[in-house]
Protein backbone atom coordinates (compact mmCIF):
# COMPACT_ATOMS: atom_id res chain seq x y z
CA UNK A 1 0.00 0.00 0.00
CA UNK A 2 1.21 3.43 -0.97
CA UNK A 3 0.99 6.36 1.68
CA UNK A 4 0.95 9.59 0.37
CA UNK A 5 1.24 13.23 1.85
CA UNK A 6 -1.52 15.71 0.97
CA UNK A 7 -3.49 18.52 2.22
CA UNK A 8 -7.06 19.19 2.45
CA UNK A 9 -8.81 22.48 3.06
CA UNK A 10 -12.10 22.03 5.49
CA UNK A 11 -13.91 24.10 8.08
CA UNK A 12 -15.35 23.28 11.24
CA UNK A 13 -17.40 24.90 13.98
CA UNK A 14 -15.66 25.05 17.62
CA UNK A 15 -17.72 26.38 20.53
CA UNK A 16 -15.59 28.32 22.94
CA UNK A 17 -16.23 27.61 26.36
CA UNK A 18 -17.80 30.96 26.67
CA UNK A 19 -20.36 30.68 23.86
CA UNK A 20 -20.83 27.04 25.34
CA UNK A 21 -21.76 28.86 28.54
CA UNK A 22 -23.68 31.68 26.76
CA UNK A 23 -25.86 29.01 25.17
CA UNK A 24 -26.35 26.87 28.43
CA UNK A 25 -27.29 30.17 30.62
CA UNK A 26 -29.86 31.49 27.98
CA UNK A 27 -31.74 28.21 27.90
CA UNK A 28 -31.94 27.66 32.02
CA UNK A 29 -35.06 28.98 33.73
CA UNK A 30 -34.39 31.82 36.58
CA UNK A 31 -34.56 29.21 38.81
CA UNK A 32 -32.16 27.26 36.94
CA UNK A 33 -29.95 30.25 36.31
CA UNK A 34 -29.67 31.22 40.49
CA UNK A 35 -29.26 26.95 41.76
CA UNK A 36 -26.00 27.47 38.66
CA UNK A 37 -24.92 31.24 40.10
CA UNK A 38 -24.54 29.66 43.43
CA UNK A 39 -22.67 26.19 42.14
CA UNK A 40 -20.25 29.20 40.50
CA UNK A 41 -20.22 30.86 43.80
CA UNK A 42 -19.04 28.01 45.72
CA UNK A 43 -16.58 26.77 43.01
CA UNK A 44 -14.55 30.34 42.12
CA UNK A 45 -13.50 32.62 44.95
CA UNK A 46 -13.35 35.22 42.92
CA UNK A 47 -16.77 35.36 42.02
CA UNK A 48 -18.73 37.73 44.91
CA UNK A 49 -22.74 38.13 45.09
CA UNK A 50 -23.85 41.56 46.35
CA UNK A 51 -27.70 41.05 46.44
CA UNK A 52 -29.61 38.25 48.62
CA UNK A 53 -32.00 36.73 46.09
CA UNK A 54 -34.06 35.39 48.97
CA UNK A 55 -34.92 38.58 50.48
CA UNK A 56 -36.02 39.52 47.21
CA UNK A 57 -38.25 36.67 46.30
CA UNK A 58 -40.13 36.87 50.38
CA UNK A 59 -40.26 40.99 49.45
CA UNK A 60 -42.45 39.67 46.64
CA UNK A 61 -44.40 36.91 48.14
CA UNK A 62 -45.44 39.59 50.98
CA UNK A 63 -46.97 41.58 48.18
CA UNK A 64 -49.19 38.80 47.12
CA UNK A 65 -48.49 35.50 48.48
CA UNK A 66 -47.49 33.92 45.28
CA UNK A 67 -44.61 34.34 42.77
CA UNK A 68 -46.69 34.11 40.22
CA UNK A 69 -48.88 37.18 41.11
CA UNK A 70 -45.81 39.46 42.41
CA UNK A 71 -45.52 43.07 41.53
CA UNK A 72 -42.22 43.33 41.25
CA UNK A 73 -39.94 46.30 41.09
CA UNK A 74 -39.05 46.96 37.68
CA UNK A 75 -36.07 47.75 35.55
CA UNK A 76 -35.98 49.83 32.49
CA UNK A 77 -32.29 50.14 31.64
CA UNK A 78 -30.91 47.07 32.70
CA UNK A 79 -29.05 45.88 29.91
CA UNK A 80 -27.80 47.94 26.42
CA UNK A 81 -29.98 47.78 23.07
CA UNK A 82 -28.11 45.73 19.92
CA UNK A 83 -29.17 46.57 16.65
CA UNK A 84 -30.56 44.21 14.05
CA UNK A 85 -27.31 44.05 12.13
CA UNK A 86 -25.27 43.24 15.45
CA UNK A 87 -24.34 39.34 15.53
CA UNK A 88 -25.85 36.94 17.05
CA UNK A 89 -24.04 35.73 20.59
CA UNK A 90 -25.83 32.80 21.00
CA UNK A 91 -25.85 31.53 17.15
CA UNK A 92 -23.73 27.81 17.08
CA UNK A 93 -23.61 28.35 13.00
CA UNK A 94 -25.50 30.16 15.10
CA UNK A 95 -63.68 3.22 41.16
CA UNK A 96 -68.92 -5.01 46.15
CA UNK A 97 -72.58 -5.07 46.22
CA UNK A 98 -73.62 -4.23 49.84
CA UNK A 99 -76.84 -3.21 50.69
CA UNK A 100 -77.92 -0.54 52.24
CA UNK A 101 -80.77 0.66 54.50
CA UNK A 102 -81.59 4.50 54.23
CA UNK A 103 -84.78 3.70 57.03
CA UNK A 104 -84.17 6.25 60.07
CA UNK A 105 -83.18 3.81 62.29
CA UNK A 106 -80.27 3.35 59.84
CA UNK A 107 -79.58 6.79 59.14
CA UNK A 108 -78.41 8.18 62.44
CA UNK A 109 -79.41 11.81 62.64
CA UNK A 110 -75.32 12.36 64.05
CA UNK A 111 -74.41 10.69 60.43
CA UNK A 112 -73.53 7.56 59.37
CA UNK A 113 -74.91 4.28 59.06
CA UNK A 114 -75.26 2.73 62.52
CA UNK A 115 -73.15 -0.49 61.38
CA UNK A 116 -70.75 1.41 59.41
CA UNK A 117 -69.76 3.83 62.62
CA UNK A 118 -69.50 0.87 64.72
CA UNK A 119 -66.72 -0.07 62.73
CA UNK A 120 -64.46 2.76 62.07
CA UNK A 121 -62.63 2.57 65.41
CA UNK A 122 -62.47 6.19 65.56
CA UNK A 123 -64.89 8.03 67.97
CA UNK A 124 -66.91 10.75 66.46
CA UNK A 125 -65.53 13.62 68.67
CA UNK A 126 -61.95 12.74 67.91
CA UNK A 127 -62.83 12.56 64.02
CA UNK A 128 -62.27 16.30 63.27
CA UNK A 129 -59.13 16.05 65.13
CA UNK A 130 -57.94 12.93 63.32
CA UNK A 131 -58.90 14.78 59.60
CA UNK A 132 -57.06 18.03 60.93
CA UNK A 133 -53.82 15.98 61.62
CA UNK A 134 -54.07 13.78 58.46
CA UNK A 135 -53.20 17.06 56.61
CA UNK A 136 -49.81 16.60 57.30
CA UNK A 137 -50.01 12.44 57.08
CA UNK A 138 -49.77 10.45 54.07
CA UNK A 139 -52.66 8.40 53.13
CA UNK A 140 -51.11 4.57 54.34
CA UNK A 141 -50.12 6.72 57.70
CA UNK A 142 -53.40 7.96 57.98
CA UNK A 143 -55.42 4.45 57.82
CA UNK A 144 -52.13 3.08 60.29
CA UNK A 145 -53.03 5.38 63.11
CA UNK A 146 -57.44 4.35 62.25
CA UNK A 147 -56.15 0.51 62.39
CA UNK A 148 -54.33 0.95 65.87
CA UNK A 149 -57.29 2.55 67.38
CA UNK A 150 -59.46 -0.05 66.20
CA UNK A 151 -60.24 -3.61 69.01
CA UNK A 152 -59.48 -5.98 65.76
CA UNK A 153 -57.37 -9.04 66.66
CA UNK A 154 -53.35 -8.59 65.74
CA UNK A 155 -53.81 -11.18 63.19
CA UNK A 156 -56.70 -9.07 61.78
CA UNK A 157 -54.53 -5.72 62.11
CA UNK A 158 -51.96 -7.56 60.18
CA UNK A 159 -54.36 -8.14 57.66
CA UNK A 160 -55.50 -5.02 57.18
CA UNK A 161 -52.47 -3.74 56.56
CA UNK A 162 -51.55 -5.98 54.36
CA UNK A 163 -53.68 -4.13 52.31
CA UNK A 164 -53.31 -1.14 53.01
CA UNK A 165 -50.15 -1.60 51.65
CA UNK A 166 -51.74 -2.59 48.58
CA UNK A 167 -53.15 0.72 48.04
CA UNK A 168 -52.58 3.32 45.07
CA UNK A 169 -51.88 6.85 45.87
CA UNK A 170 -56.27 7.10 45.03
CA UNK A 171 -57.09 4.96 47.99
CA UNK A 172 -57.97 2.12 45.56
CA UNK A 173 -57.26 -1.72 46.00
CA UNK A 174 -54.65 -2.83 43.48
CA UNK A 175 -55.39 -6.40 44.04
CA UNK A 176 -58.00 -8.54 45.21
CA UNK A 177 -58.07 -10.02 48.51
CA UNK A 178 -57.43 -13.30 46.62
CA UNK A 179 -54.23 -12.07 45.50
CA UNK A 180 -52.73 -11.09 48.49
CA UNK A 181 -52.94 -14.55 50.02
CA UNK A 182 -49.37 -15.43 49.63
CA UNK A 183 -47.78 -12.01 51.16
CA UNK A 184 -50.31 -12.74 54.10
CA UNK A 185 -49.20 -15.99 54.42
CA UNK A 186 -45.62 -14.81 54.78
CA UNK A 187 -46.49 -12.39 57.11
CA UNK A 188 -48.40 -15.01 59.35
CA UNK A 189 -45.68 -17.65 58.46
CA UNK A 190 -48.29 -20.20 57.56
CA UNK A 191 -49.38 -22.43 54.80
CA UNK A 192 -51.61 -21.32 52.14
CA UNK A 193 -55.28 -21.77 52.82
CA UNK A 194 -59.00 -20.71 51.46
CA UNK A 195 -59.58 -19.58 54.78
CA UNK A 196 -57.03 -17.08 54.17
CA UNK A 197 -58.91 -15.41 51.24
CA UNK A 198 -61.89 -15.18 53.46
CA UNK A 199 -60.47 -13.62 56.20
CA UNK A 200 -58.76 -11.04 54.08
CA UNK A 201 -62.34 -10.20 52.64
CA UNK A 202 -63.11 -9.42 55.88
CA UNK A 203 -60.29 -7.29 56.87
CA UNK A 204 -61.05 -5.93 53.66
CA UNK A 205 -64.88 -4.69 54.96
CA UNK A 206 -62.83 -3.13 57.74
CA UNK A 207 -60.74 -1.33 55.86
CA UNK A 208 -63.58 -0.07 53.62
CA UNK A 209 -65.38 2.01 56.67
CA UNK A 210 -62.19 4.06 57.35
CA UNK A 211 -61.64 7.27 56.70
CA UNK A 212 -61.30 8.71 53.88
CA UNK A 213 -64.71 7.30 52.90
CA UNK A 214 -64.69 5.11 49.87
CA UNK A 215 -60.51 4.00 50.43
CA UNK A 216 -59.85 0.61 49.44
CA UNK A 217 -62.55 0.17 46.60
CA UNK A 218 -61.67 -2.29 43.44
CA UNK A 219 -63.40 0.37 41.20
CA UNK A 220 -64.78 3.88 40.75
CA UNK A 221 -68.43 2.23 41.00
CA UNK A 222 -67.54 0.99 44.49
CA UNK A 223 -65.82 3.59 45.84
CA UNK A 224 -68.43 6.11 45.34
CA UNK A 225 -71.49 3.52 46.91
CA UNK A 226 -68.72 3.70 49.90
CA UNK A 227 -69.11 7.16 50.62
CA UNK A 228 -72.52 7.37 49.87
CA UNK A 229 -72.60 4.50 52.95
CA UNK A 230 -69.45 5.68 55.06
CA UNK A 231 -69.74 9.80 54.65
CA UNK A 232 -69.70 11.63 57.50
CA UNK A 233 -71.97 13.72 59.13
CA UNK A 234 -70.51 17.01 57.50
CA UNK A 235 -71.22 15.31 53.90
CA UNK A 236 -74.15 17.20 51.93
CA UNK A 237 -75.64 13.36 51.38
CA UNK A 238 -76.47 13.87 55.20
CA UNK A 239 -79.38 16.66 54.15
CA UNK A 240 -80.07 15.05 51.39
CA UNK A 241 -83.79 13.38 50.96
CA UNK A 242 -83.16 9.22 51.50
CA UNK A 243 -84.84 8.55 48.67
CA UNK A 244 -82.57 10.50 46.27
CA UNK A 245 -79.84 9.08 48.42
CA UNK A 246 -80.35 5.65 47.35
CA UNK A 247 -81.37 6.45 43.95
CA UNK A 248 -77.82 7.51 44.15
CA UNK A 249 -76.10 4.92 45.19
CA UNK A 250 -78.21 2.62 42.33
CA UNK A 251 -76.96 5.10 40.20
CA UNK A 252 -73.21 4.64 40.90
CA UNK A 253 -73.53 0.74 41.37
CA UNK A 254 -75.54 -0.32 38.51
CA UNK A 255 -75.60 2.99 35.67
CA UNK A 256 -72.60 4.63 36.56
CA UNK A 257 -71.42 4.38 33.00
CA UNK A 258 -74.67 5.79 31.66
CA UNK A 259 -74.18 8.66 34.65
CA UNK A 260 -70.72 9.65 33.14
CA UNK A 261 -71.94 9.54 29.35
CA UNK A 262 -74.45 12.13 30.18
CA UNK A 263 -77.46 9.42 29.02
CA UNK A 264 -80.53 10.36 30.84
CA UNK A 265 -83.07 9.26 28.72
CA UNK A 266 -81.83 5.64 28.83
CA UNK A 267 -81.79 5.84 32.71
CA UNK A 268 -84.83 6.98 33.23
CA UNK A 269 -86.31 4.29 30.67
CA UNK A 270 -84.37 1.55 33.26
CA UNK A 271 -85.58 3.04 36.26
CA UNK A 272 -88.64 4.67 35.47
CA UNK A 273 -87.99 8.20 37.44
CA UNK A 274 -88.77 11.96 36.47
CA UNK A 275 -86.62 14.24 35.49
CA UNK A 276 -86.44 16.21 38.60
CA UNK A 277 -85.64 13.35 40.82
CA UNK A 278 -82.57 12.52 38.73
CA UNK A 279 -81.58 15.40 38.56
CA UNK A 280 -81.08 15.75 42.20
CA UNK A 281 -79.76 12.39 42.49
CA UNK A 282 -77.32 13.63 39.89
CA UNK A 283 -76.17 16.52 42.06
CA UNK A 284 -75.86 13.95 45.07
CA UNK A 285 -73.77 12.33 43.02
CA UNK A 286 -71.30 15.10 42.08
CA UNK A 287 -70.61 15.53 45.63
CA UNK A 288 -68.78 12.67 46.06
CA UNK A 289 -65.38 12.34 45.44
CA UNK A 290 -63.68 9.46 42.90
CA UNK A 291 -60.04 10.03 44.11
CA UNK A 292 -60.53 9.93 48.35
CA UNK A 293 -56.79 9.08 48.64
CA UNK A 294 -55.80 12.26 46.63
CA UNK A 295 -55.59 14.79 49.21
CA UNK A 296 -52.84 12.75 51.09
CA UNK A 297 -50.62 12.62 48.12
CA UNK A 298 -47.28 15.17 48.60
CA UNK A 299 -47.72 18.04 46.12
CA UNK A 300 -44.61 19.80 44.95
CA UNK A 301 -45.41 23.46 44.55
CA UNK A 302 -43.40 24.98 41.77
CA UNK A 303 -42.89 28.57 41.71
CA UNK A 304 -41.89 30.66 39.02
CA UNK A 305 -40.38 34.21 39.07
CA UNK A 306 -41.60 36.63 35.77
CA UNK A 307 -37.92 37.44 33.98
CA UNK A 308 -40.33 40.85 32.68
CA UNK A 309 -43.06 43.09 33.35
CA UNK A 310 -45.29 45.00 31.37
CA UNK A 311 -47.20 48.06 32.26
CA UNK A 312 -48.96 50.45 30.42
CA UNK A 313 -48.07 53.64 30.16
CA UNK A 314 -49.10 56.92 28.72
CA UNK A 315 -47.74 56.58 25.20
CA UNK A 316 -48.15 52.53 25.24
CA UNK A 317 -47.11 49.10 26.98
CA UNK A 318 -43.66 49.25 28.56
CA UNK A 319 -41.43 46.14 29.07
CA UNK A 320 -39.04 45.81 31.57
CA UNK A 321 -36.58 43.30 33.53
CA UNK A 322 -37.67 42.20 36.87
CA UNK A 323 -34.81 43.60 39.07
CA UNK A 324 -35.50 40.93 41.77
CA UNK A 325 -34.82 37.85 39.61
CA UNK A 326 -31.33 39.89 38.17
CA UNK A 327 -28.20 38.67 40.06
CA UNK A 328 -25.92 41.02 41.01
CA UNK A 329 -22.52 39.83 40.63
CA UNK A 330 -18.97 41.49 41.06
CA UNK A 331 -15.04 40.10 41.05
CA UNK A 332 -13.46 39.92 44.97
CA UNK A 333 -11.55 43.02 44.69
CA UNK A 334 -9.57 41.55 47.47
CA UNK A 335 -8.03 38.54 45.70
CA UNK A 336 -8.25 40.61 42.37
CA UNK A 337 -5.81 42.90 43.77
CA UNK A 338 -3.77 40.15 45.59
CA UNK A 339 -3.56 38.63 42.32
CA UNK A 340 -2.53 41.62 40.62
CA UNK A 341 0.28 42.29 42.88
CA UNK A 342 1.83 39.44 43.53
CA UNK A 343 0.90 36.99 40.34
CA UNK A 344 4.58 36.09 39.59
CA UNK A 345 5.46 35.22 43.22
CA UNK A 346 2.29 32.58 43.29
CA UNK A 347 3.34 30.54 40.93
CA UNK A 348 0.91 27.97 39.47
CA UNK A 349 -1.58 28.92 42.40
CA UNK A 350 -1.46 32.28 40.30
CA UNK A 351 -2.46 30.49 36.90
CA UNK A 352 -5.33 29.27 38.71
CA UNK A 353 -6.45 32.20 40.15
CA UNK A 354 -5.80 33.83 36.87
CA UNK A 355 -8.22 30.88 35.15
CA UNK A 356 -10.71 31.45 37.95
CA UNK A 357 -10.27 35.31 37.52
CA UNK A 358 -11.66 35.30 33.56
CA UNK A 359 -14.25 32.40 33.95
CA UNK A 360 -15.91 34.67 36.79
CA UNK A 361 -15.84 37.80 34.09
CA UNK A 362 -17.09 35.61 31.45
CA UNK A 363 -20.08 34.43 33.65
CA UNK A 364 -21.49 38.11 34.91
CA UNK A 365 -20.94 39.16 31.19
CA UNK A 366 -22.98 36.10 30.21
CA UNK A 367 -25.79 36.79 32.82
CA UNK A 368 -25.76 40.57 31.36
CA UNK A 369 -26.05 38.98 27.66
CA UNK A 370 -29.05 36.85 28.44
CA UNK A 371 -30.97 39.46 30.71
CA UNK A 372 -30.66 41.73 27.56
CA UNK A 373 -31.47 39.28 24.95
CA UNK A 374 -34.28 38.16 27.38
CA UNK A 375 -35.69 42.17 27.06
CA UNK A 376 -34.85 42.60 23.32
CA UNK A 377 -36.80 39.52 22.74
CA UNK A 378 -39.77 40.52 25.09
CA UNK A 379 -39.78 43.84 23.60
CA UNK A 380 -40.44 42.47 19.85
CA UNK A 381 -43.13 40.14 21.53
CA UNK A 382 -45.10 42.70 23.12
CA UNK A 383 -44.85 45.18 20.06
CA UNK A 384 -46.54 42.83 17.60
CA UNK A 385 -49.20 41.19 20.65
CA UNK A 386 -50.74 44.61 21.45
CA UNK A 387 -54.14 43.89 20.22
CA UNK A 388 -53.79 40.78 23.27
CA UNK A 389 -52.87 43.08 25.76
CA UNK A 390 -55.83 45.36 24.96
CA UNK A 391 -58.37 42.72 24.37
CA UNK A 392 -57.35 39.81 25.41
CA UNK A 393 -56.59 36.02 23.90
CA UNK A 394 -59.36 36.91 21.37
CA UNK A 395 -57.09 39.54 19.51
CA UNK A 396 -53.87 37.26 19.37
CA UNK A 397 -52.63 37.72 16.19
CA UNK A 398 -50.31 34.56 14.61
CA UNK A 399 -46.74 34.64 15.40
CA UNK A 400 -43.84 32.46 14.78
CA UNK A 401 -39.80 32.16 16.10
CA UNK A 402 -38.62 33.30 12.38
CA UNK A 403 -40.21 36.68 12.63
CA UNK A 404 -38.83 37.86 16.29
CA UNK A 405 -35.25 36.27 14.67
CA UNK A 406 -35.26 38.42 11.57
CA UNK A 407 -36.34 41.86 13.31
CA UNK A 408 -33.09 41.07 16.04
CA UNK A 409 -31.30 39.52 13.78
CA UNK A 410 -30.69 36.16 15.91
CA UNK A 411 -30.86 33.40 15.35
CA UNK A 412 -34.20 31.23 15.51
CA UNK A 413 -32.58 28.60 17.70
CA UNK A 414 -31.76 31.55 20.29
CA UNK A 415 -35.85 32.87 20.34
CA UNK A 416 -36.79 29.57 21.00
CA UNK A 417 -34.15 29.27 23.97
CA UNK A 418 -35.27 32.72 25.01
CA UNK A 419 -38.89 31.80 24.84
CA UNK A 420 -38.68 28.69 26.72
CA UNK A 421 -39.35 28.83 30.75
CA UNK A 422 -38.91 32.69 30.35
CA UNK A 423 -42.12 34.25 32.10
CA UNK A 424 -43.89 37.76 31.46
CA UNK A 425 -45.77 39.28 34.15
CA UNK A 426 -48.79 41.51 32.28
CA UNK A 427 -51.99 43.09 33.99
CA UNK A 428 -53.84 40.19 32.63
CA UNK A 429 -51.05 37.36 34.46
CA UNK A 430 -48.33 35.57 33.76
CA UNK A 431 -47.37 33.70 30.38
CA UNK A 432 -44.20 31.61 29.38
CA UNK A 433 -43.21 33.78 27.21
CA UNK A 434 -43.36 30.96 24.33
CA UNK A 435 -47.43 30.87 24.86
CA UNK A 436 -47.44 34.28 22.30
CA UNK A 437 -46.87 32.56 19.43
CA UNK A 438 -48.77 30.12 17.37
CA UNK A 439 -49.90 28.98 14.00
CA UNK A 440 -51.92 30.85 11.52
CA UNK A 441 -55.36 29.84 10.14
CA UNK A 442 -56.95 31.59 7.23
CA UNK A 443 -59.89 33.81 7.13
CA UNK A 444 -62.51 34.49 4.79
CA UNK A 445 -61.32 37.95 4.15
CA UNK A 446 -57.96 36.61 3.36
CA UNK A 447 -56.10 37.63 5.97
CA UNK A 448 -54.93 35.26 9.20
CA UNK A 449 -56.19 34.46 12.57
CA UNK A 450 -53.65 32.77 15.40
CA UNK A 451 -54.87 29.23 17.20
CA UNK A 452 -54.50 31.06 20.65
CA UNK A 453 -57.71 33.48 19.37
CA UNK A 454 -59.87 30.31 17.71
CA UNK A 455 -59.14 28.81 21.11
CA UNK A 456 -60.22 31.65 23.34
CA UNK A 457 -63.40 31.91 20.73
CA UNK A 458 -63.99 28.29 21.05
CA UNK A 459 -64.17 29.00 24.83
CA UNK A 460 -66.64 31.70 24.43
CA UNK A 461 -68.90 29.66 22.59
CA UNK A 462 -69.08 26.59 24.88
CA UNK A 463 -69.31 29.07 28.02
CA UNK A 464 -72.30 30.31 26.48
CA UNK A 465 -73.84 27.45 25.12
CA UNK A 466 -77.55 25.38 26.70
CA UNK A 467 -76.11 22.82 28.95
CA UNK A 468 -79.22 20.82 27.86
CA UNK A 469 -78.23 21.16 24.05
CA UNK A 470 -74.51 21.74 23.64
CA UNK A 471 -72.99 22.57 20.64
CA UNK A 472 -71.41 20.06 18.26
CA UNK A 473 -68.30 20.15 17.00
CA UNK A 474 -69.46 21.13 13.31
CA UNK A 475 -72.22 23.89 15.12
CA UNK A 476 -68.95 25.20 16.15
CA UNK A 477 -67.31 25.34 13.25
CA UNK A 478 -70.63 27.12 11.14
CA UNK A 479 -70.08 29.85 14.42
CA UNK A 480 -66.27 30.38 13.30
CA UNK A 481 -67.30 31.03 9.88
CA UNK A 482 -69.61 33.26 11.02
CA UNK A 483 -66.81 34.92 12.25
CA UNK A 484 -65.19 34.91 9.01
CA UNK A 485 -62.24 32.19 10.38
CA UNK A 486 -62.72 29.44 8.51
CA UNK A 487 -61.40 25.74 9.75
CA UNK A 488 -62.42 22.05 9.66
CA UNK A 489 -64.21 20.09 12.12
CA UNK A 490 -61.31 18.05 13.52
CA UNK A 491 -59.50 21.16 14.04
CA UNK A 492 -61.95 22.53 16.06
CA UNK A 493 -61.94 18.65 17.99
CA UNK A 494 -57.68 18.89 18.38
CA UNK A 495 -58.21 22.88 19.82
CA UNK A 496 -60.79 21.61 22.19
CA UNK A 497 -59.30 18.22 23.14
CA UNK A 498 -56.51 20.56 24.07
CA UNK A 499 -57.91 23.11 26.32
CA UNK A 500 -59.51 19.56 27.96
CA UNK A 501 -63.14 20.60 27.41
CA UNK A 502 -65.44 17.29 27.07
CA UNK A 503 -67.20 16.26 24.06
CA UNK A 504 -70.68 17.43 23.51
CA UNK A 505 -72.60 14.10 25.10
CA UNK A 506 -70.29 14.72 28.19
CA UNK A 507 -71.39 18.20 28.87
CA UNK A 508 -74.82 17.38 28.50
CA UNK A 509 -77.01 18.19 31.53
CA UNK A 510 -80.34 16.90 32.83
Amino acid sequence: MKQTLGFKLSQNLALTPQLQQSIKLLQLSTLELHEEIDRALLENPLLERLDDPQAAMAIQMSGSGRLLESSPGARSDAGETRSPGDPDPYDPSGDNGQSADFSKDNWSENGGLSWGDANRGVDNDDHEGTQLASSQLSLREHLMEQLHGTAASARDKLLVAVLIEALDDNGYLLEEPEGLTLCAANLLEEELSSDLADELRTALKLLQSFDPAGVGARSASECLALQILYCDSNHPLRKTDKRIAQLALTLVRHHLPLVAARDFARIKRLIKIDEDTLKAACAAIKTLNPHPGARFAQIESNYVMPDVVVRKGKNGWIVSLNSAVMPKLSINTAYAQVLKQQRKSLGEAGSGLQTRLQEARWLIKNIEQRFDTILRVSTAIVERQKAFFTHGEIAMRPLVLREIADELGLHESTISRVTTQKFMLTPMGTFELKYFFGSSVSTEAGGTASSTAIRALIRQFIAAENPKNPLSDSKIVELLTDQGIVVARRTVAKYREAMHIAHMHLRKTV
